[in-house]
């Protein structure tokens, strides 16, 4: 099974990544970068993703949008990536 890795800088401002598991969004797996700058580089992403027990699907590759609700908002991103759980066999 795949899961959506969320990579963003909105709520706080600081960087955190996240599982979207449906059905259980009060539990997501979750990590907090505990910063607003810089952005996590690939190899912490890859690891905190570790921590919370998953790993890049095969050919998975890292999407961006930007986020702003007017002209004048401050832009946050986010980022998508396709995961699966560490060991799991697809």
């Amino acid at each position: 099974m795949t899961y959506s890795a969320r990579l963003t800088n909105c709520y706080f401002g600081e960087w955190e990544i996240y599982i979207v598991i449906e059905g259980h969004s009060d539990d997501w797996p979750l990590h907090s970068f505990g910063r607003t700058s810089p952005t996590p580089t690939l190899a912490e992403r890859t690891a905190a993703l570790a921590g919370l027990g998953y790993q890049a699907v095969d050919g998975a590759a890292w999407e961006w949008i930007e986020m702003d609700s007017d002209d004048t908002d401050t832009v946050e991103f986010r980022g998508s990536f396709e995961v699966r759980s560490i060991g799991e066999v697809l």
